[in-house]
């Protein structure tokens, strides 16, 4: 779950939050999940892997990748989020720290490049496009109804809370250093492509969101590419705190 921080900037600017968006409804036809219950929700979002063999075999054990190589579900995945919902939300107000982080990997370390106040569109997508950062947009259900649909069953099947973040990350370049988490994730794919590592974990089922340096965790345990339709790669990860 991301962490709260209180926007920074002039002391005496007024703080706007970011009324949600009005989104049309998606023709039923373009969406891949079925709504009809949690339940059903779920089944879906993992399809073709049954939930008993999820639950057996996979879940806290060990990781799942699931993928579907249909053109035709291009329309439903972008529209989750794109850049220029991320162009629109900017014009309505939001501000580093509290709606967006600016980051990169380097020498294994995790570097905020965060201005102060307001973040521009512009600048983001200059920071991203020059200095090859990845941009972390903070809870995107608060504008877009269908990634709030989403997390509404998740948290409704999990019992539990619900969060999720965006991730754009140019080609050939890293936002995060090898890290764990302290929540369940499931990653969805927007668009373009990313190369995912994974290692044994160093703690089990940790509880606390920890980086770990480079030399302890050893080879990877998996080495995949996460892609779709699309030039911009953009990850939807939703992490649930169970």
């Amino acid at each position: 779950m991301p962490k709260k921080v209180k926007p920074t900037g002039d002391e005496n600017e007024e703080e706007s939050v970011p009324c949600k968006q009005v989104k049309e409804e998606l023709p039923n036809t373009l969406s891949v999940l079925n709504f009809d219950s949690p339940s059903s929700f779920f089944e879906s979002l993992i399809s073709p892997i049954k939930v008993e063999t999820f639950f057996k075999e996979f879940w806290e054990q060990k990781p799942l990748l699931i993928q579907r190589d249909d053109p035709s579900l291009a329309a439903y995945y972008q529209s989750l989020f794109s850049l220029s919902d991320l162009r629109s939300l900017c014009s309505q107000g939001l501000y580093y720290g509290r709606d967006v982080n600016v980051c990169r990997c380097i020498g294994g370390k995790k570097k905020v490049l965060n201005k102060d106040g307001k973040a521009q569109f512009l600048q983001l997508r200059k920071d991203f496009d020059q200095k090859r950062a990845t941009i972390q947009f903070h809870q995107p259900q608060r504008f877009k109804d269908e990634l709030w649909r989403i997390q509404e069953k998740l948290e409704c099947y999990f019992g539990s809370l619900v969060g999720s973040n965006v991730y754009m990350t140019p080609a050939g370049s890293q936002g995060l250093p090898p890290h764990y988490d302290d929540v369940e994730v499931f990653i969805l794919q927007l668009e373009g492509r990313k190369r995912w590592r994974l290692y044994s974990p160093t703690v089990p089922l940790a509880r606390e969101y920890s980086v770990e340096p480079e030399d302890r965790i050893g080879t990877p345990t998996h080495d995949f590419l996460l892609k779709f339709m699309g030039r911009l790669p953009f990850g939807l990860h939703f992490g649930a705190c169970i």
